[in-house]
């Protein structure tokens, strides 16, 4: 299994125009909780992820991934749990580090957060001035919980 370290950032300004792809991504939950069992088809490729719980606040957990067929996916889609999350999903360059930027649909309509993967809890990188506030190890804003609790339906202290 890879440990993926991950730290979340809420974006403040204009990143589409560092983008170099763009992806419409649909990804549904089959269980969550402390271990999450996740579908996701994007574009015409698709994944069966497995994650484990959160350790250092948030920012590592165990990640266990295969791509499987479309086909496969869509019949998995089936099993998710409640809506599944829709998002479009940028990938911006930045200094050295690749930040994966998402622009939520549907009920979450409204919230973008950048995501940037680490190869150590302790690794430094340049913010672009677009990120906002880290969100890392708050569990609202975890992809598992929108479906469950969407964006749409937080308070304006929630949001703040």
């Amino acid at each position: 299994m890879a440990q993926e370290i991950e730290r979340k950032f809420e974006v403040v300004g204009e990143y589409k125009h560092l983008a170099h792809s763009s992806h419409h991504i649909i990804q549904g939950y089959i269980a969550s909780g402390r271990r999450t069992v996740r579908v996701r088809i994007s574009d015409d490729r698709a994944w069966l992820t497995i994650k484990g719980p959160s350790c250092d606040g948030g920012l590592s957990r165990y990640e266990w991934e295969k791509e499987i067929e479309a086909k496969e996916a869509l019949e998995l889609m089936q099993l998710s749990e409640g809506a599944p999350i829709e998002k479009d999903r940028y990938i911006v360059e930045y200094r050295g580090h690749t930040f994966e930027v998402d622009e939520f649909h549907g009920t979450n309509e409204g919230l973008t957060i950048a995501e940037i993967e680490l190869r150590s809890v302790d690794e430094e990188f340049e913010h672009p001035d677009w990120l906002g506030r880290e969100l890392t190890g708050i569990k609202r804003y975890y992809n598992s919980h929108l479906r469950q609790h969407p964006y749409s339906e937080w308070s304006d202290e929630e949001r703040a």
